[in-house]
């Protein structure tokens, strides 16, 4: 792309967005340097990360999958507003549909999810957390990658990890998650960037 133009993002999220409103407050403290988040998609409410864009200033718009008779028509009309809006990329942010192919053809590798694991374990599941934690590892962690049609494969892009001390419950250890969640989402942008732009 150009060096006299942001990235135009786009964030998804189903649930109430912590990592979504985490990613808008940081964008709005101008810790995106060429990067700008251009609208947010959501489903419930309440939303942190609805009331995060609103505070930014950034465009909000609901699609309730229930309100679709399938699944590729729910993506179809998102898939019509994120051409409409020029997006370069697409944040999967506690987003919990399987990402249909139509989406996939019309923004290839620039869809973006994030898994609370580290790849490849854990993977395709909702309770990755807490699947860990029964299993008994030492160590997980947080895993942006670039989504193809497999679920939860992919490029990765970037991976924190995660230590789980003797005696951790998802209580004890979910804050951790959420802060390195930040980081990697931060981390995982400014990595885009520079794919775009330093060469």
């Amino acid at each position: 792309m150009y060096t006299d133009q942001k990235l135009k993002w786009a964030i998804l999220t189903t649930g109430w967005g912590r990592n979504a409103k985490d990613t808008i407050e940081a964008f709005q403290k101008g810790m995106l340097k060429r990067s700008t988040i251009d609208v947010l998609f959501y489903q419930a409410l309440p939303s942190g990360a609805v009331d995060a864009a609103t505070e930014a200033g950034i465009a909000t718009k609901r699609f309730i999958r229930k309100e679709y008779d399938t699944p590729e028509s729910y993506q179809d009309d998102i898939c019509s507003e994120l051409k409409n809006r020029n997006i370069d990329y697409i944040f999967l942010l506690s987003y919990k549909y399987i990402v249909r192919q139509g989406l996939l053809d019309a923004f290839p590798n620039r869809i973006i999810n994030i898994h609370p694991s580290l790849f490849p374990s854990f993977l395709a599941t909702t309770t990755a957390i807490q699947e860990a934690l029964d299993y008994g590892v030492k160590i997980s962690g947080i895993t942006t990658h670039i989504i193809d049609d497999k679920i939860d494969e992919g490029t990765i892009l970037c991976q924190e990890p995660i230590r789980f001390e003797e005696g951790e419950t998802f209580e004890t250890v979910y804050p951790k998650f959420a802060e390195k969640g930040k980081k990697i989402i931060l981390d995982t942008i400014t990595l885009i960037e520079q794919r775009q732009f330093d060469h």
